[in-house]
């Protein structure tokens, strides 16, 4: 039998003042860490990862954190220090979403000293925008259409009864209905036959606020288990279409002024070519876009207000002399790896090199290996980071406050960091630009295009076309049974993955990495640099070196001590 929490009033004229406020949130993060294995249970890769359930409640943990110490009773004070919190201490995709959310509520409750259940409700329909806004193509199925779903039923709930209690309680049961219908919408939650993973976390979490004001002791509560898919698909699963922008004009500038809505102002040049990423608010915006004319773009800024740091540049004039410089640049990549002393000796003087220059590289990896490779090519700084331990966006913020540099391209080698990563450009009065590097491979490709006398602009465009040639293969062990692409994986299997798709399972290792390798097309490359690390050992990667050799004696094949944990191999293939 439940009662009612006696921290709270009761009834329909109940408020929520700030302390109310972080106590209930309190309850709900307590509530999430308690079900974060249940909720990285539900990943659909199989991988050792920054899993969801574990990056939202150390999101929420560092959300919580900023406000430990704080006396105050207006509600909208601690939701605006909350949302600081976790911004700041965001960790992976699903973290930088939870911090958005978090955001976008602050702002629903701005200056209300205290908070009627419907304030709390329109608070979640403008958490709900600002989710949204934060993803530049918003995906159904996830845990923006829960958020979603989940706001509108605490409005119409509000509108019954203006009492937490009831509108938690409606709220909950919402959220719980609309994560068991995210596998209706996305094809691979229905084929790995599980829930969205952070749709399920948001919902722990309203859940832990609807135990708190129903006065549930949440320390003595056993972890409810993550409920799986609806027994009957109600519709077909919906396409998601990325737009790949030909070449053209990258686009940068920024508009200074205000007296603008910013979501019109987005659409609008959104509405002139792809690959757009513009935020700001109704006084400053920070545009990148594609297009194919950037005069069209600059005329309709120019009408608003005042441009800065305007930088055009012309992408296919890029891309045709990478072309020409890439065969170069990889013979410089053989060169660069081929003896491990060599590499501590050039590092220094490209270290060096890079020192001197305007813009600053910062490169997240793991493995004292990896971590000297990324030294020797030239990189300003590493940041230490990468699967199991992704960092915090404020931990990428002091590592880019730190360089002396006012230019810095960040490089997170995982696509689980790149959202915290662009979440640093708005925190910081430096120029920060981010290369989406998903894999170790590409992080380094992208550092050899990096050009010491060419701008920011002409640097990203350049290292993000070096890592997108790249072929990366990871060979690990599966963490979790899944089904994915088809493909059935048993916990404890090997298995190979290329650029982050799971394409073969097996039980040995090598067999797993000969079959990565064709799948890589190993027989027409001109260099295939191994990295190991995880369970290996020295003269089983010898081994495996020796072997490859002799298969693909067309290709340069250098072998490296990552050091990286959990992958036997990280296979890059030029």
């Amino acid at each position: 039998m439940t009662t009612t929490n006696p921290h709270l009033p009761t009834g329909p004229d109940e408020t929520w003042g700030g302390q109310e406020l972080k106590r209930a949130l309190g309850a709900s993060t307590a509530w999430l860490k308690r079900n974060a294995e249940a909720i990285n249970a539900l990943n659909v890769f199989p991988v050792p990862d920054g899993d969801t359930g574990t990056n939202m409640a150390l999101t929420m943990h560092a959300a919580l954190q900023q406000v430990a110490d704080s006396p105050s009773h207006s509600a909208s004070e601690i939701a605006s220090g909350v949302s600081h919190g976790a911004l700041m201490g965001a960790r992976g995709n699903s973290g930088v979403i939870c911090s958005q959310i978090l955001r976008g509520f602050a702002d629903g409750i701005a200056g209300k000293e205290q908070i009627t259940a419907r304030d709390f409700a329109e608070g979640l329909v403008a958490a709900t925008a600002t989710a949204y806004r934060a993803v530049l193509k918003p995906v159904e199925g996830t845990i923006l259409t829960v958020v979603r779903e989940t706001g509108e039923a605490a409005r119409e709930a509000a509108t019954t009864l203006n009492a937490f209690g009831h509108v938690l309680s409606r709220t909950a049961l919402a959220a719980k209905a609309s994560v068991g219908r995210t596998p209706t919408l996305l094809d691979k939650l229905r084929d790995a036959g599980v829930v969205d993973a952070g749709g399920q976390g948001f919902y722990v979490l309203i859940d832990g606020m609807r135990r708190y004001a129903e006065g549930e002791e949440i320390a003595t509560l056993e972890v409810e288990a993550a409920e799986g898919p609806v027994d009957a698909l109600a519709t077909a699963a919906q396409s998601v279409n990325v737009e790949h922008g030909e070449y053209g004009y990258c686009t940068n500038f920024l508009l200074v002024g205000g007296g603008w809505d910013f979501d019109e102002v987005r659409a609008r040049v959104a509405s002139f070519g792809d690959s757009a990423v513009i935020v700001g608010d109704d006084r400053i915006v920070k545009v990148h876009i594609h297009t194919e004319s950037p005069g069209t773009v600059l005329n309709y800024a120019t009408a608003l207000g005042s441009l800065q740091q305007i930088s055009i540049a012309n992408m296919q004039d890029q891309h045709e002399e990478f072309l020409q410089m890439h065969v170069a640049a990889s013979a410089d990549q053989a060169a660069v790896h081929s003896q491990a002393s060599g590499m501590q000796a050039s590092g220094r003087d490209t270290a060096e090199a890079v020192a001197s220059t305007r813009i600053a590289v910062l490169a997240v990896a793991s493995g004292p290996g990896l971590v000297d490779v990324f030294k020797s090519m030239g990189a300003t700084g590493i940041i230490e980071g990468g699967q199991t331990m992704n960092p915090s966006t404020e931990q990428l913020l002091k590592a880019i406050e730190k360089v002396p540099q006012n230019e810095v391209i960040l490089l997170p080698n995982n696509g689980n960091i790149i959202m915290a990563a662009r979440q640093t450009e708005s925190l910081t009065k430096k120029r920060v630009a981010v290369v989406p590097t998903d894999t170790m491979p590409q992080g380094m490709a992208a550092l050899i295009a990096f050009n010491y006398v060419a701008d920011l602009g002409e640097n990203v465009e350049q290292m993000a076309e070096a890592a997108s040639l790249v072929q990366t293969g990871e060979v690990t062990k599966a963490v979790r049974d899944a089904k994915v692409n088809g493909i059935e994986v048993k916990e404890g299997e090997i298995i190979g993955l290329l650029n982050n798709t799971l394409v073969t399972t097996g039980a040995l290792r090598d067999e797993v990495a000969w079959n990565l390798l064709e799948r890589m097309d190993a027989s027409s490359r001109e260099l295939i640099t191994v990295y190991w690390g995880g369970e290996l050992s020295e003269a089983e990667a010898q081994a495996f070196k020796s072997e490859l050799a002799d298969r693909y004696a067309n290709a340069e094949v250098e072998l490296v001590h990552g050091g990286q944990p959990f992958y036997d191999y990280i296979i890059s293939a030029e």
